[in-house]
């Protein structure tokens, strides 16, 4: 299992365990589990040695078709598939309650892809179980990311394969600022490459155009991870991230809630800048004016656990007037 072992500076109090997917927020004496940004879940735990272990976790997450595969055409035959979700069903791991009923999916590399639903149609389920989240439990149908079979994978395995996940939601990470977080994630991505690890001068000559990219001032760098941060700093902060990994493959969950239309300008510009015709993203999102700065190669409509419809932007103008009953098969 990887894993990147951190020494924290002796002004820490507590050191941080860095644990696979921890999702509710709890707290005691010596123990707070979460499950945070970049789906990278924390546990700070009580002990006498000042080194924790981080497991980075992100995955992809689009949609489909039950009856066909979304996102395929006859553009598609010449793009090489990222990530290919076939019939994937999963229950809630402690109740057994089906959540997803057969999804299929499609990502090809370059592509843009937002996911579209009511609340409780399966979207953030899906999301969670590609990451690899226990809560979920995985029935049937298989999942194939860069031509290996992801469900084989560790989560931390999934995030140094190249996936990435960004929550609605990230929380403060007290005691850790974000160049050494930062830091330390990327040569945790580098050493799976193959690559040799870059020092602090060299990561912050890699670093400093990014932040151009993402507007944020470098004073942040020396920020606890989104301590005292507005919403829009932490979105923009999730996306620094993302940009500094370099993953193959992105899921923004809702990265537009609770943002001005400046602040999601700044943060679509930096999503926009870091597409290249290799790697791709999938947003999920209720709103049509998200996709006017990120515009989707496909949008996908999930309900009941399935995707119900696939199309392009004209499926989310169609929304925005009428509603979902415009276009619900039932």
């Amino acid at each position: 299992m990887a894993s990147l072992h951190l020494n924290f500076p002796s002004s820490s109090t507590q050191p941080l365990v860095f644990s696979p997917l921890l999702s509710n927020f709890r707290t005691s004496s010596f123990n707070l589990r979460l499950f945070t940004h970049p789906a990278i879940p924390f546990r700070f735990h009580h002990s006498n040695h000042r080194r924790g272990s981080l497991h980075l976790i992100s995955a992809a997450f689009s949609a489909a078709n039950q009856t066909e595969i979304a996102g395929t055409d006859s553009r598609d035959s010449e793009k090489k598939p990222l990530l290919e979700v076939k019939d994937l069903t999963a229950v809630i791991a402690e109740s057994k309650q089906e959540i997803l009923k057969g999804v299929n999916l499609v990502v090809h590399e370059g592509e843009i892809h937002a996911v579209m639903g009511k609340n409780g149609s399966g979207k953030s389920t899906f999301s969670k179980v590609l990451v690899g989240h226990p809560d979920y439990e995985v029935t049937g149908g298989s999942v194939v990311f860069k031509g290996e079979n992801l469900l084989d994978m560790e989560p931390e395995e999934r995030s140094l394969s190249g996936l990435f996940m960004s929550f609605q939601s990230p929380v403060e990470i007290p005691g850790v600022n974000n160049i050494d977080f930062l830091n330390m994630a990327y040569n945790a991505r580098r050493r799976k490459l193959g690559l040799p690890e870059l020092g602090p001068i060299e990561f912050y000559a890699y670093l400093f155009p990014k932040l151009e990219l993402v507007n944020m001032k470098s004073d942040f760098l020396n920020r606890n991870v989104n301590e005292g941060f507005s919403g829009g700093e932490r979105k923009r902060n999730e996306i620094l991230q993302l940009a500094v990994l370099g993953a193959d493959m992105a899921i923004l969950d809702e990265i537009d809630s609770g943002l001005d239309i400046d602040a999601l300008k700044d943060v679509a510009k930096a999503v926009n800048g870091i597409l290249t015709p290799k790697n791709s993203v999938l947003m999920i999102t209720h709103y049509l004016r998200l996709l006017e700065f990120i515009q989707p190669t496909y949008i996908h409509i999930m309900e009941g656990g399935r995707i119900v419809k696939t199309g392009d932007i004209s499926i989310a103008k169609t929304l925005e007037k009428e509603g979902y009953k415009a276009i619900s098969p039932s």
